[in-house]
């Protein structure tokens, strides 16, 4: 739609733009939207890669690219729910999809790991392939399922969450849910099928099976010396236990800060400004423009934009906090654009905390009072502190 809109404006100029009018486009929320997604797929595809190979390195080549398989068909089958639903693909639903990849590809692991073992053992040496299969699903199924149905009962309450974060968040655990459902489903019917044609049938994956590989040595030394020294098993609750103390201590100490959401890395920010009631707009045009001209020389940004008595285009930030009712000869609103995230160091949370006090500064000459608003990394809130006072009445004041 962006790219419409903005091939139809070039198509005006010489018409309705005339010339020598320089046309110049500061913020193009599609080609961002796209960057986000483009962004998510390729961490989509990343993460299932990595999680091929770390079962390739563990569990063998062929029994990763059973893993590989039931990854996208799993997928596939998720976005097909998604689409059933109504749910576009766009940035949350596509995280939900990669929040999901670490745990949707436990039941084909689970599957196919069993599957491996039961070819090495002995006793299966001659029996037909399909009965070793079908045996060694049947022993994991319960667990299987027992786990599956553990996840979603801690991922679906979420979909029930009301207020702004209701919808906002709900693809998640939808999402979430759906996929373990379906990865429980491709663990029972995809992974033995892809592991009866993948897996070979010779004798060299059946041998050594009183052996095991290295990790498997290791774990049966560590193990046994645990399960039959009373000393190393209460060392080792001890120990932790006391790891446990350690971590949480953390946020006692406020070592590792607490917050809502995090901070992201956005490439613009508003600066909200309010003048005394009475002011002109000459005033507070002349406060909007020393702002801005200290603007001009922070290095990261690269234009602004000033709107002095009236608000500036609605954006997800402003709606919210309803900036766009904002209208008078007493308000100001600067929108600040920045460098794109990768041509800069500074992260954008940094540079509004470097500029807001000098912004302060330049407002408190004038009697003014300024919000350095940067655009929240999920669903924006009313203000940083609200206040709400109820009175007798059916009314109530919330300040910010």
């Amino acid at each position: 739609m962006a790219r419409e809109v903005l091939a139809k404006v070039n198509a005006l100029k010489g018409s309705l733009i005339p010339a020598g009018v320089e046309l110049t486009v500061t913020r193009n929320s599609g080609e961002t939207a796209k960057e986000k997604s483009d962004e998510l797929l390729k961490h989509l595809f990343i993460a299932t890669v990595f999680v091929s190979i770390l079962i390739a390195i563990f569990l063998g080549l062929r029994a990763s690219l059973i893993v590989f398989t039931a990854i996208p068909v799993t997928l596939a089958l998720t976005l097909f729910v998604y689409y059933f639903f109504g749910y576009t693909l766009n940035r949350i639903t596509l995280f939900a999809l990669i929040f999901c990849i670490g745990i949707l590809v436990d039941d084909p692991i689970v599957g196919v790991e069993n599957i491996v073992r039961h070819f090495r053992l002995p006793e299966n040496r001659g029996r037909p392939i399909i009965d070793v299969i079908a045996g060694a699903v049947k022993e994991v199924g319960s667990p299987l399922i027992l786990a599956t149905f553990t996840v979603i009962a801690a991922i679906l309450p979420m979909a029930f969450v009301r207020g702004l974060m209701g919808p906002y968040m709900r693809p998640i655990p939808v999402g979430a849910s759906v996929a373990m459902l379906l990865s429980m489903v491709v663990a029972f019917v995809v992974t033995p099928w892809t592991a009866y044609h993948i897996l070979p049938r010779g004798g060299s994956e059946r041998e050594g099976a009183g052996r095991g590989d290295v990790f498997t040595r290791w774990y049966r030394l560590i193990m046994d010396k645990m399960i039959h020294s009373a000393r190393l098993r209460w060392t080792f609750i001890g120990a932790t236990l006391l790891l446990l103390l350690v971590m949480v201590s953390f946020f006692w100490f406020k070592i590792v800060k607490v917050k809502m959401l995090p901070f992201d890395n956005k490439s613009e920010f508003q600066v909200i400004v309010d003048m005394p009631e009475g002011t002109t707009l000459e005033k507070t045009a002349q406060v909007a423009q020393e702002l801005g001209q200290y603007l001009s020389t922070v290095p990261e940004a690269t234009d602004y934009q000033t709107y002095v008595g009236m608000a500036s285009p609605f954006n997800f930030n402003g709606l919210v906090r309803h900036y766009f009712l904002r209208k008078g000869a007493n308000v100001a609103d600067i929108q600040v654009n920045l460098l794109p995230k990768e041509e800069r160091d500074a992260q954008s949370h940094d540079i509004a905390r470097r500029v807001r006090p000098i912004l302060t500064e330049i407002a408190r000459r004038h009697g003014a009072k300024i919000k350095v608003a940067e655009v929240p990394p999920g669903p924006p809130v009313l203000q940083t502190l609200v206040a709400e006072i109820y009175g007798p009445g059916l009314f109530a004041i919330s300040c910010g």
